[in-house]
């Protein structure tokens, strides 16, 4: 069963991921694939998983504190009005990951999203949930996909809208993030309590 569930110090059966670091472990148990809603939370995944592109998550998590005081808790009218001089800022913050397109990105992204109607950005997001009787659990990680067709289709509309570092594996990232798809494990304890909903 190579890639399956794995017991934890507990006991308790998780997903292999999960396991490697205690910050990894709460964030799996806690966090990872429970719903998420509301435009600023979302635009916080969302510059977070665009963060983390070539990278892995771990060094965004450990950082993540670091992003919210950066990015004023990733509000999307105070991001968005951001100055040069804040970019600036950001670019010399050790506490996050100085990536100039990445910042910029993310500071192009709230300009883009402060125009939207409130509630906009998350239902555009949750538009894209599949149906989750249509995807059976995922047995080993071999089994959990890096992209779908539901997370290329909500990359382009994003990218329709001119939303930037949001191509389709950073899509279903966000997905799989966000509980738009529950990739926990099918003997994973986690898995029961997230999904999408």
């Amino acid at each position: 069963m190579s890639g399956g569930a794995i017991a934890g110090p507990d006991g308790a059966l998780r997903c292999p991921w999960g396991l490697s670091t205690d910050d990894y472990v709460a964030y799996h148990d806690e966090e990872w694939g429970r719903p998420v809603h509301g435009d600023d939370a979302l635009f916080e995944r969302l510059s977070l998983e665009a963060f983390q592109s070539g990278l892995s998550w771990i060094t965004i998590l450990r950082r993540r504190e670091g992003f919210r005081a950066a990015f004023s808790g990733f509000k999307i009218a105070e991001v968005a009005a951001f100055t040069d001089a804040d970019r600036e800022r950001l670019l010399a913050d050790a506490g996050i990951i100085r990536n100039r397109a990445k910042v910029d990105a993310t500071l192009a992204n709230a300009r883009v999203l402060a125009d939207w109607p409130e509630g906009e950005l998350d239902r555009l997001i949750w538009s894209f949930a599949p149906d989750p009787a249509a995807r059976p659990a995922p047995r080993t990680l071999a089994d959990v996909p890096a992209v779908t067709d539901a997370s290329t289709a909500l990359s382009k509309a994003l990218k329709k809208q001119g939303l930037r570092f949001v191509g389709p594996t950073t899509a279903y990232a966000l997905m799989q993030a966000c509980g738009l798809v529950n990739d926990h494990l099918a003997d994973c304890v986690a898995r029961p309590a997230s999904g999408a909903r």
